[in-house]
């Protein structure tokens, strides 16, 4: 609120006495200084009230020199912001704000320049050097005062203020110059005060939008993941009940059709899952990488066969080409492939007619894999959006939003983490180029303890069929206990097993389970972890503490499939590990590993 301050009229009596004119002069000059400083108050408020997207702190400067203006009206007064360039140098500034001078030509202050011996016009938006500003009082009698807000390390602003014309001045001008240094520094803590709330406000505001942005997100992702569950889950239970309908019949070529798509579908699930963790790990920097010498061409040759089917039903050609001298490299080979099918997808999903090809080819030391399409482009403005989790970019070609949004998000972490980079470029009906760059070997890698690993044997690790020389097979030859609590896994293991020679006795609690340990001591045991009673993680404990237990090789079969979840159980004392949904080839070489089939 503006508030005056009132002194009283001017006595004859102070004319004969000196001194009392001059405490007089005195109290007329702070009441000039404290209604100056109110008068800018209130526009600070009303500025900051009414504060909107396109306010920035050039308003703020402005307020003040026209208020100082109004105060001093024989001065000017100009604020300019000095900013530090990428080099850490600060050679110039700009003037943002300027008042008006009363009698001078245009109402706009010259300078002269001692660099150039020419006058400057002072007005918005020319840019002056730092050393011409510096030299000015040498020529005019100018001052330049520096102003820092909070912590802006890269800007500085500086005011620049005539005062000269009040030298010529009766006996309350006389006053108010003793109080100047205080208006102005007053002054401008004021408008720095201000400045800091709006840099708030501004903060606040981009928060709010980020906001409103990362739900807007959630929800699409939701909506998207939703879809993308729903779809494979619509296959997976019609063709279910269907064969249900029908009567199944393992020998029928239709039948067999239908299962094949049962299992097409239910990998698409897991996939899904896979990239969320994936994801997921990354962002909770759990994501651990395993480095090796990885055969490229063998590699890319493998990820094309994955692709082949997809493109041929599309009617689109594929190409490859990898120059001579890519051999080898470092890198996790897994997240590796991951990355190109991730691209090669997108690739095939963008696009209708034409070719989508992989050209592999080394430069400055670092591996090039540079996917490109004939597909239908994107937008130059979209380009910023592709990498930003959960984003999709609408397109005529897929219609519906296909996928999670995921995709592009994970394989440009999954980048930088081998050190690398990624980079798009696209023309609209043209087609686009994603091109991954790799160094050849990171950084903080060294050839030894690398092994060299064929594509072979990235598909998967061969169990060992022989028993552990550690591990002493029980009498029971054959008798597994499955502990499991969910009855549609059990009758799957137990199923499995059984047809593969195993007596599988199965419980679905931890109570269950030391009944049975009291009745017969199994060769194996399958256990899941959460368990309506108990948690295997603490279960296992207290069956190795039982004497006849004390070497029974114990499997650990869960949902927990974070590569965390696997080191936890084997440091909890079980001998192997293996995520649901299970892999029965893999459940099979596992229990082989420590039993044999009943004879």
């Amino acid at each position: 609120m503006q508030q005056f301050s009132s002194v009283p009229e001017k006595k004859p009596q102070f004319e004969r006495e000196p001194v009392l004119a001059i405490q007089y002069q005195q109290v007329q000059a702070q009441c000039w200084l404290e209604r100056s400083l109110n008068q800018l108050q209130t526009r600070l408020f009303a500025e900051m009230a009414a504060v909107s997207d396109c306010t920035c702190e050039r308003d703020i400067w402005q307020i003040l020199v026209d208020e100082l203006s109004q105060a001093l009206p024989t001065a000017w007064f100009a604020v300019a912001e000095s900013r530090v360039d990428g080099e850490g140098d600060n050679n110039s500034c700009q003037i943002v704000a300027v008042c008006q001078v009363p009698g001078s030509d245009g109402g706009i202050p010259k300078l002269l320049m001692k660099s150039t011996g020419t006058k400057l016009c002072l007005q918005a938006e020319i840019v002056i050097k730092i050393q011409d500003l510096l030299d000015l009082p040498t020529c005019e009698p100018v001052q330049v005062v520096p102003i820092r807000v909070g912590n802006q390390e890269n800007s500085t602003w500086l005011l620049i203020f005539n005062p000269s014309n009040l030298q010529e001045a009766d006996g309350l001008q006389v006053a108010k110059l003793a109080l100047i240094e205080q208006l102005l520094t007053r002054g401008i803590e004021a408008c720095v005060v201000a400045i800091a709330q709006l840099q708030k406000m501004r903060s606040l505001q981009k928060y709010n939008q980020d906001l409103m942005r990362t739900n807007k997100l959630k929800n699409q992702f939701l909506a998207n993941t939703s879809h993308e569950i729903r779809t494979p889950l619509s296959s997976i239970i019609g063709f279910t009940q269907l064969m249900i309908a029908q009567g199944f019949e393992p020998d029928r070529e239709r039948h067999q059709e239908y299962l094949k798509i049962i299992e097409s579908s239910g990998k698409h699930l897991l996939a899904l899952i896979n990239d969320i963790l994936d994801l997921s790990k990354i962002e909770a920097n759990q994501m651990e990488m395993q480095w090796e010498r990885v055969e490229l061409s063998q590699l890319c040759r493998n990820v094309f066969a994955l692709i082949k089917e997809k493109a041929a039903n599309k009617g689109l050609k594929l190409s490859l080409a990898i120059a001579n001298d890519v051999t080898t490299m470092i890198a996790d080979s897994l997240r590796l492939k991951q990355m190109l099918l991730n691209l090669l997808f997108n690739a095939l999903k963008f696009t209708t007619t034409g070719t989508v090809g992989l050209d592999v080819f080394i430069q400055d030391n670092h591996i090039h894999f540079a996917v490109w399409d004939t597909g239908t482009g994107i937008h130059q403005q979209n380009l910023t959006e592709l990498f930003q989790p959960y984003s999709q970019i609408a397109n005529p070609v897929v219609g519906r939003e296909e996928g999670t949004g995921l995709g592009l998000a994970l394989t440009r972490k999954l980048v930088e983490l081998h050190h690398g980079s990624i980079l798009v470029e696209s023309q609209i009906q043209q087609g686009s180029r994603f091109t991954i760059v790799l160094p050849l070997q990171p950084p903080h890698l060294s050839d030894e303890d690398i092994p060299v690993v064929s594509e072979a044997e990235t598909k998967s690790t061969p169990i060992p069929t022989t028993p552990s020389p550690n591990i002493k097979l029980s009498p029971n030859q054959g008798d597994i206990l499955l502990v499991e609590d969910d009855s549609n896994n059990a009758q799957l293991i137990k199923i499995y097993l059984e047809k593969l020679g195993y007596h599988v006795t199965w419980v679905n609690n931890a109570t269950q389970m030391w009944k049975a340990l009291q009745q017969q001591t199994p060769e194996l045991i399958l256990m899941d972890i959460y368990l309506p009673d108990g948690n295997g993680l603490d279960l296992i404990t207290q069956i190795r503490d039982r004497e006849s237990c004390r070497y029974t090789p114990i499997i650990a079969q869960t949902a927990m499939a974070m590569k965390s979840d696997r080191d936890t159980c084997l440091n909890a004392g079980f001998d192997e590990y293996i995520s649901k949904p299970l892999d029965l080839e893999q459940l099979a070489n596992l229990v082989s590993k420590y039993s044999e089939p009943a004879m």
